[in-house]
């Protein structure tokens, strides 16, 4: 059967490239982002790339009633919601007493009491028609910590407990499930575009897992529901030792940081994307990782070219 999906944050990232997984599953798909103008053209892609039918519904999901209206489009323009994917999120770099506390709060106002507001109504649409699946997007940093974060580090922590508990609560609700697809590092453009007050450009420490990658796990538990999906062959490992040697973990986390998760390039203080979204500055790469697909093609076009004129100097 078509499902009817929700995708928030759905401009870029994971978001983006959770639209474009779907819509090739042939999902209809209602689209929610900032950007009027980028959304509409991630609603074309989706389309091209087999959506049975888009939506797009442009809006800031902080901005009181957004998320209402954005339920009440879905279900005017498809008759009902069986899948919500919340990615939407925002970023900021700096020592915590050194970020702007309007900074930090509307980074927790995006990243964990929009993803709130969107679960409740969600589980309200999944208990009123009988079913449902809620997809949140945690990370890493909701089982770890990491320094110059702070922000998106206690809303990702909120946002695991939160989730928890949601599925504790709708543990006995017929066909509603709760899941927590938790990623690791991801080629995206979140750290070009989140805030900074620390002086040097972000960037995804190593090992880093394509936004593809993530979005797959998405659309698999919309398939099969499941508690938590982690994706990142370091997770476990950074989870361990966080547990196991605190002491020790503390004392490495700070210069793995500056070594892996900042780049050398200067970079003046500046709110980023927390409070206004930058069409210029979203994809679905942040292009950490090569683009295989592009160079797959790149080679073969010129395989094809050095072939036929092989084949023209035979004749």
């Amino acid at each position: 059967m078509t499902r009817v999906v929700v995708v928030t944050g759905a401009t870029s990232g994971i978001g983006r490239a959770a639209a474009l997984e779907f819509a090739g599953r042939g999902d209809r798909l209602v689209l929610a982002a900032r950007s009027t103008e980028t959304l509409e053209q991630v609603r074309r892609d989706c389309r091209e790339a087999g959506a049975a039918g888009v939506r797009d519904v442009p809006c800031d999901i902080t901005e009181p009633g957004a998320l209402d209206a954005l339920t009440t489009a879905a279900v005017e323009e498809f008759g009902r919601i069986d899948v919500w994917v919340h990615t939407a999120a925002v970023m900021a770099y700096g020592r915590f007493e050194e970020v702007p506390a309007e900074v930090f709060d509307h980074v927790v106002r995006t990243d964990l009491l929009a993803a709130a507001g969107a679960a409740r109504v969600a589980l309200r649409h999944f208990k009123a028609v009988g079913g449902g699946t809620l997809i949140l997007t945690g990370s890493v940093l909701g089982h770890i910590t990491a320094p110059y974060m702070s922000g998106y580090v206690a809303s990702k922590w909120g946002l695991q407990g939160l989730t928890r508990t949601l599925q504790q609560e709708s543990h006995d609700l017929p066909g509603v499930s709760v899941c927590l697809v938790t990623p690791g590092s991801v080629d995206t453009p979140v750290y070009q575009q989140a805030a900074n007050y620390l002086g040097r450009v972000g960037r995804p420490p190593l090992p880093i897992a394509s936004a593809q990658r993530v979005a797959r796990a998405i659309a698999d538990c919309a398939d099969r529901p499941r508690r938590e999906v982690s994706v990142g062959r370091l997770n476990l490992i950074m989870r361990v030792g966080f547990v196991v040697a605190p002491g020790l973990y503390d004392h490495l986390v700070g210069p793995l940081m500056r070594l892996g998760g900042l780049t050398d390039r200067p970079v003046a203080p500046h709110d980023g994307v927390v409070f206004r979204p930058n069409p210029a500055g979203e994809a679905v790469r942040g292009g950490w990782l090569p683009d295989l697909p592009r160079l797959a093609r790149a080679v073969g076009g010129q395989a094809a070219s050095v072939g036929g004129a092989v084949l023209r100097r035979l004749r």
